[in-house]
């Protein structure tokens, strides 16, 4: 027989008081871990929702080291489509949302505009929603899938004209993050990657990373309020397998001594190689760290983020760090393979979760144990706190936040589909 929402209620509530038992036995004050972990902001990523598509004619002309795989069907076609998905993913998934945009996701009325003629007005629509959903707005500029972007440079191009055309669509990006930050109450993260490399090994590394500097001094020049400026770097992409202009060094170097944000993909690094340890190192040096939660398979395939190893290691990390002030959340990942709302949802509910895991971790007590030299204290501690009731916890997080609980989101996302997507 089916459980009615009040018995489902009762069993939550009767599990939750046995796992607060259990945590306090840590030391781990339970509530307040469900308010923190609920009370950070998930910046959730447009382009899942359309393919990386945009809005603009353009946007067919060669991807630029960008590929969504798969034909699942309802793609949204227009920002209506696109902001209609949205909300439908914002009342599945608990806490603190913000909505991440791309510069060639402009709505300019049926008119051409040139992407480096992009301004804030061409994101009114998407201003006025932000007022309405209280979601606040993040921006990036378009460097891919733009006839300028074909040869595989944009701000490191040797041809001055091409250089000077991206030189203006970032700086139209910063005056529209400018503006997002003016429309909502807090800054709107303007994250810069560009798609820059070679195929094969070049003779000349050097080149294009000085111009790529002179770029970004010209871009920055001028301060605006309301933005927070990051840089995303990049070990290879589609058609620079051998040689990214962009690199982790070089944008380290750079965010550090102009004191911008780096921004840390989980995908953009070397299989072997995660981004966990990177923060405290990278945190000595630059004011924040914008982190991309994504999951590569075998390389960076931008597949949809699960509640994985990898992810909850770096929101322990970053929990443990207690750099959660200067540490910004997104997701970072473009599945055509699946229900692309579930996409959204699956990735935020798994970053959501593995945040709480990381505030129910008896820090504390660990710290102790270290601290002490009882490194056999702290790795035993560790391995008891994985199996402490965490489930119970979770499951109140999203009765508190009002959504749903279990599997019971998928009927819901299974009924959308139904009667919206498959009518696309």
């Amino acid at each position: 027989m089916k459980t009615n929402k009040y018995e489902n209620r009762d069993r939550i509530e009767r599990a939750y008081e046995l796992a607060q038992e259990a945590y306090r036995a840590f030391d781990v004050a339970v509530e307040e871990c469900i308010c923190a972990a609920l009370d950070i902001p998930i910046s959730i990523q447009c382009w899942q929702g359309d393919d990386v598509t945009g809005f603009e004619e353009a946007s067919s002309v060669g991807r630029g080291g960008i590929l969504a795989t798969g034909s699942y069907p309802g793609r949204a076609r227009n920002g209506d489509e696109l902001r209609k998905d949205a909300e439908f993913a914002f009342s599945l998934i608990p806490g603190k949302k913000r909505f991440n945009l791309h510069g060639f996701y402009a709505e300019t009325g049926g008119r051409a505009v040139s992407r480096d003629e992009i301004a804030p007005e061409h994101f009114e629509r998407w201003m006025a929603w932000s007022r309405e959903q209280r979601i606040p707005l993040d921006f990036n500029p378009s460097f891919f899938s733009h006839p300028l972007a074909e040869s595989g440079y944009t701000l490191s191009h040797k041809d001055p004209k091409i250089r000077q055309f991206w030189i203006r669509h970032a700086i139209g990006a910063r005056r529209i993050a400018s503006a997002f930050g003016a429309n909502q109450d807090s800054p709107a993260i303007n994250n810069l990657w560009i798609p820059d490399g070679s195929k094969d090994a070049p003779v000349d590394r050097l080149s294009p990373r000085l111009r790529l500097r002179d770029a970004l001094d010209e871009l920055y020049a001028v301060p605006l309020k309301g933005l927070t400026d990051a840089l995303e770097s990049k070990l290879f992409g589609i058609g620079s397998e051998a040689y990214v202009v962009g690199s982790h060094e070089f944008y380290l170097g750079y965010a550090g001594a102009k004191q911008l944000y780096l921004c840390l993909d989980m995908g953009h690094f070397h299989p072997t190689e995660t981004i966990t340890d990177k923060i405290s190192a990278a945190l000595l040096f630059v004011p924040g760290v914008l982190l991309h939660f994504s999951r590569g398979l075998r390389w960076d395939s931008d597949h949809v983020a699960i509640y994985s190893d990898d992810q909850r290691d770096l929101c322990h990390e970053i929990v443990r760090q207690k750099a959660l002030s200067r540490i910004r959340l997104a997701l970072d990942f473009f599945d055509a393979s699946i229900n692309r709302a579930a996409a959204w949802i699956i990735g935020a509910r798994s970053l959501r979760k593995s945040l709480l895991e990381a505030f129910l971790e008896p820090t504390q007590m660990l710290l102790d144990a270290e601290n002490a030299g009882k490194y056999h204290e702290r790795l035993g501690l560790m391995e008891i706190s994985k199996t402490l009731p965490f489930s119970a916890v979770w499951d109140k997080l999203c009765l508190d936040a009002a959504v749903p609980i279990g599997p019971d989101w998928l009927a819901l996302v299974n009924e959308y589909e139904e009667k919206t997507l498959l009518k696309r």
